[in-house]
C-alpha cells in the first residue's frame, strides 16, 4: 500500500495556507466521468476534412517510382499532397536540420516515413485511401540499427567531453580495476492519447490549431515556416494531453503541420489523428544506449578514477540527441565521487525513427551506469552495495562533479539514505534474503537501496524562462494562463494554488485556461521537470504586481500607509475590514488596472559547454528507493514483492499530486528497466508496434507492497514556495528494481561470480543471465578441481 496525505475539502475554505495541502487534479473528476475534453473529442467543424499518411515500406534507399492516381481517385479523397505542395520550410528540425515534412528528393530515412499527405471526407476513408499508394524503392546498404553496426561510421553530432583525461597509469594505481559494459534498452512512450491535431483556417489566412503537444510555441513557429507566413498568424491552443512524458515536446509538431497545410491547401478544417502502430513506428523512443566504462578503486570500493563512454544511438536526426546525451553524461555520477573523471559522449546515427525526449531526457541512461559499477564493486569487495554507495556518495572536500559544479546538499542525500535503510529495515531484510537464497535452489531473492541525484533546469539556458497572464473580473474570480502545459501532472492544479496563495483567496476562485500562444508568446516547452518551477514563478510574479495595486487602493481606503496583507479573502484594518470582491470592485470603480503580466528566469544557471565546465542545474532534486525482487531462475520471471521510496520534494505544494507522480514515474522506469523491449527486424522495422507485442507494466506487475513518504525539506534556492521539481527525478527509483533483479542473479554464485545482465531486465535476459551464472560456477569449480589435481 501506498502512503498518501488526506485530501482536503475543496468545497469549504479550510486554511490560509494553500501551500503544502493535497488538492485534487482540477480535471480529476471530469476526466473519471468522461467529461474532459482531449483533442480527438472536440467537435469537429462543419466541413471538417480528414487526414492520413503514406508512409514508407523500408527504412533506407530511394523512391524509384511513385503512382498516386489510385488515392486521389479512390472514395472521397479531396487531395493528395507530397513535398512540391509545400509553400514554405520543408524541413522542420528545429535545433539542427534533417526532420522533412513529406519525403524530399525521394529519400527514405526510415520506416514508416511520410511520403504523402492523403486528405478524404472521413478518417477511416483517407486511412484506406493509403492502401492504394503504389511505391517503388531502390534500396542501398543493409541500414544500420545497432551500436555495432555504427562503429567505423561517421557520428550524427561531434563528440562531447567532459572532465580531465586520464592516464593507463593512474587507472593502475588501485587495486581493483574494473572494465565493463551496459546495453540499455529505449522505450515507447505509450501516451494514452496518441497524436492528434486540428486545424482551421482564421481571417486573413491564418490557421487556429488545437495540437496535443508540450511545446506549443515550437508548433505555432514551424507552422508559420511551413506555410510561409508570419508567427502571429497562427494559434496554438492546448487544454490537456492525455501522457506526453516527452514524446510530444518535439514530435507533435510534424502531424500538427501537415495538418495545417492540408487546411491551408483545402481551405477546409483538416483533422490529423494517427492510428497507435503508425504513431508507434513513426515517431522517437527513449535512446537506446551502449555505455563502456574503466573504473579504478582502493580495496574498500572507494572509486578514485573513472573513464565512461556513453553512446546515445539516435536514430536518423538529430532532433534532441545533442541535449539528451549532454544530460546522459551530466548523470553518469549519480550522487557519487568519482575522483578524477572523464566523460565522452557519442551520438550515433542509425536509420531508425528519430529518436527524442522521454522522461529523465538521457539522465536515467547514464545514471544507471554507475549503479551497475556499484553493484560491481560490492561483489569485488565482498561488502554490502549499500556500503560501498554510502563510500562513493558526494561529501564535504569532494562535492564537485566531473562537469564543476558543487554539491551543495551533501548530507541531505546521506540522510534521505539513512533514513529509508532505517525504515525499510534493509539490514534485517538482507540477512533474511540470504538466509532464503541459501535454502531456495529455484526461487532467489534481491535486495538494492539506490538513490537519485538529478539535476533541475533545461541544459538549453534560454529555455529556461516562462511568462504568465492573469486577468480578475469584478466578481473577484480570476483566470489564469501560462505558459506551461497540462498533461496529466496536476501543472494547472499547482499552478491554480501558487496564484491562490499569493492572493490571500480560495483556489474554486480561479480558472486556469488552456495553453495558447496568443495568451503567452515564446513559451518554452513543458519538460525537464521545470513546468512547476518556472511557470509556478511567472504566475506568481504577475499575482503580486495585481496584489500590491489591490494593497494600496486598501491603503488609500482606510486612510493608512502601514502594511496590510489579504488573508482569507479579505483585507483587515483594525475594526474594518473589505472583502476580496469589494477590493477588486473598488479598484475597477478607482481605474486600477485588474490584469498583469509576469515573467520568470531561472538563476544562477550557466555551463560553457566549449569549456565542458559550469553550472547547467539551479539544484538537484534527491530520492532514495529500495526494491525487494523475486525471480525465478528456471522460467526467468520476476516480480517486486516490495518498494520503499523517500523522496525530496523540497516544501511541497501538494503532496498528493507528488505522490502521485513518484508512484508514476517509479512504475514506469521500472517498465523501462524489466518488460519494455524495442525489437527492429534487421531492415529497420519496429517489430513490437503494438500492445500485442509491446508490453507495459500492468496491474499484475505493481509491487504487492509500495510505501512512499515525501522528505519535506524546504528547497535552499529560492524555487516558488520552496518547493522542487519532482517530475522526472522518480523515474530513475526504477534502477532499484533492475539492482536488486542483478543482485538475485549474483546469489546464484553466492555474490562471487558478476551477472551478464543488460537492460531492459525481461525474463529472456533474467533465464540467460542465470544459465551464463550457472555456466560460470561450474567452469570455476573445474578450475579449481585442475588446480588441486596439479
Amino acid at each position: 500500500m501506498r502512503k498518501l496525505t488526506p485530501l482536503k475539502s475543496s468545497t469549504t475554505y479550510q486554511a490560509s495556507s494553500q501551500i503544502g495541502h493535497s488538492r485534487p487534479h482540477e480535471s480529476a473528476h471530469k476526466q473519471v466521468c468522461g467529461n474532459a475534453p482531449f483533442i480527438d473529442d472536440v467537435l469537429t467543424p462543419q466541413g471538417c476534412l480528414h487526414a492520413a499518411l503514406v508512409v514508407s515500406s523500408i527504412s533506407k534507399g530511394k523512391i524509384s517510382a511513385l503512382d498516386l492516381s489510385a488515392v486521389k481517385s479512390a472514395t472521397d479523397v479531396v487531395a493528395v499532397l507530397t513535398a512540391d505542395a509545400i509553400p514554405g520550410e520543408k524541413d522542420i528540425g528545429t535545433v539542427h536540420k534533417g526532420d522533412p515534412l513529406l519525403t524530399i528528393d525521394d529519400e527514405i530515412r526510415y520506416f514508416g516515413q511520410p511520403i504523402a499527405l492523403v486528405i478524404a471526407k472521413t478518417h477511416q476513408q483517407a486511412w484506406q485511401a493509403t492502401l492504394h499508394a503504389n511505391v517503388e524503392y531502390q534500396t542501398e546498404a543493409q541500414p544500420t540499427i545497432t551500436f555495432s553496426q555504427t562503429q567505423g561510421q561517421a557520428p550524427l553530432l561531434p563528440n562531447h567531453t567532459i572532465g580531465t583525461s586520464i592516464l593507463d597509469e593512474a587507472l593502475g594505481r588501485q587495486p581493483i580495476q574494473l572494465t565493463g559494459d551496459i546495453h540499455i534498452g529505449g522505450q515507447e512512450h505509450f501516451y494514452l492519447e496518441g497524436q492528434c491535431a486540428l486545424a482551421q483556417l482564421t481571417e486573413d489566412r491564418g490557421i487556429f490549431v488545437q495540437s496535443s503537444t508540450q511545446n506549443p510555441t515550437e508548433v505555432q513557429k514551424l507552422i508559420g515556416e511551413v506555410l510561409g507566413i508570419d508567427f502571429n498568424q497562427v494559434v496554438v491552443d492546448m487544454r490537456r494531453m492525455g501522457g506526453g512524458f516527452g514524446g510530444k515536446e518535439s514530435q507533435a509538431a510534424q502531424w500538427a503541420c501537415l495538418a495545417a497545410l492540408g487546411a491551408t491547401i483545402t481551405n477546409k478544417p483538416v483533422k490529423l489523428r494517427l492510428p497507435r502502430r503508425i504513431d508507434m513506428q513513426a515517431t522517437g523512443k527513449r535512446h537506446p544506449f551502449y555505455n563502456q566504462y574503466q573504473i579504478s578503486a582502493n580495496a574498500k570500493g572507494q572509486i578514485s578514477t573513472a573513464n565512461i563512454d556513453i553512446n546515445g544511438l539516435c536514430g536518423h536526426s538529430a532532433d534532441l540527441s545533442d541535449a539528451i546525451v549532454d544530460r546522459a553524461m551530466f548523470h553518469a555520477d549519480n550522487a557519487y565521487s568519482l575522483g578524477q573523471a572523464c566523460i565522452s559522449g557519442n551520438r550515433l546515427q542509425t536509420d531508425t525513427c528519430s529518436h527524442t525526449a522521454f522522461r529523465g531526457f538521457g539522465g536515467p541512461q547514464g545514471m544507471i551506469v554507475i549503479e551497475k559499477v556499484m553493484q560491481q564493486l560490492a561483489l569485488l569487495t565482498g561488502r554490502d552495495a549499500l556500503d560501498v554507495r554510502y563510500d562513493n556518495l558526494y561529501r564535504p572536500n569532494r562535492d564537485v562533479t566531473p562537469y564543476g559544479m558543487k554539491v551543495d546538499e551533501t548530507q541531505t542525500m546521506l540522510t534521505m539514505m539513512k533514513q529509508l535503510e532505517q525504515s525499510c529495515d534493509y539490514r534485517q531484510r538482507r540477512k533474511t534474503i540470504d538466509k532464503w537464497n541459501q535454502t531456495s535452489p529455484v526461487l532467489k531473492k534481491g535486495l538494492a537501496l539506490t538513490p537519485v541525484k538529478f539535476g533541475i533546469s533545461f541544459t538549453a539556458q534560454h529555455l529556461n524562462q516562462a511568462g504568465a497572464l492573469i486577468h480578475i473580473y469584478t466578481d473577484g474570480s480570476v483566470q489564469v494562463s501560462h505558459g506551461g502545459t497540462e498533461m496529466g501532472q496536476g501543472l494547472h492544479t499547482k499552478v491554480q494554488q501558487i496564484v491562490a496563495q499569493a492572493f490571500g483567496i480560495h483556489p474554486d476562485k480561479i480558472l486556469v485556461t488552456s495553453t495558447r500562444t496568443d495568451k503567452v508568446p515564446n513559451t518554452s516547452p513543458t519538460a525537464a521537470s521545470s513546468g512547476a518551477d518556472l511557470n509556478g514563478m511567472a504566475a506568481y510574479n504577475a499575482a503580486v504586481i495585481i496584489k500590491q495595486r489591490l494593497l494600496e487602493v486598501a491603503q488609500r481606503h482606510f486612510a493608512t500607509s502601514e502594511t496590510l496583507t489579504i488573508e482569507q479573502e479579505e483585507v483587515a484594518y483594525g475594526d474594518k475590514a473589505l472583502s476580496w470582491r469589494e477590493l477588486v470592485q473598488m479598484a475597477y470603480l478607482n481605474r486600477v488596472s485588474l490584469s498583469s503580466t509576469g515573467y520568470y528566469q531561472t538563476p544562477k544557471i550557466g555551463y560553457d559547454r566549449s569549456m565542458g565546465c559550469g553550472r547547467p542545474f539551479y539544484y538537484f532534486s534527491h530520492g532514495v528507493s529500495c526494491s525487494e525482487v523475486t525471480i525465478d531462475t528456471l522460467t526467468g520471471e520476476s516480480t517486486v514483492d516490495r518498494a520503499d521510496i523517500l523522496h525530496d520534494v523540497g516544501q511541497s505544494i501538494n503532496p498528493a499530486i507528488d505522490i502521485g507522480q513518484i508512484e508514476g514515474g517509479f512504475i514506469q522506469g521500472m517498465g523501462w528497466l524489466t518488460t519494455e523491449e524495442l525489437v527492429w527486424d534487421t531492415q529497420g522495422k519496429l517489430l513490437s508496434n503494438s500492445p500485442m507485442n509491446y508490453k507495459i507494466p500492468s496491474i499484475g506487475d505493481y509491487p504487492k507492497s509500495l510505501q512512499i513518504d515525501l522528505y519535506t525539506n524546504p528547497n535552499p534556492e529560492q524555487t516558488i514556495y520552496r518547493s522542487k521539481a519532482v517530475g522526472e527525478p522518480p523515474f530513475m527509483h526504477g534502477i532499484s528494481v533492475w539492482c536488486a533483479i542483478y543482485d538475485a542473479i549474483a546469489s546464484i554464485g553466492n555474490h562471487k561470480f558478476d551477472p551478464n545482465l543488460h537492460a531492459p531486465a525481461t525474463g529472456e535476459q533474467i533465464l540467460m543471465a542465470c544459465m551464463a551464472m550457472r555456466k560460470a560456477m561450474q567452469h570455476s569449480v573445474m578450475e579449481e578441481a585442475h588446480v588441486e589435481y596439479e
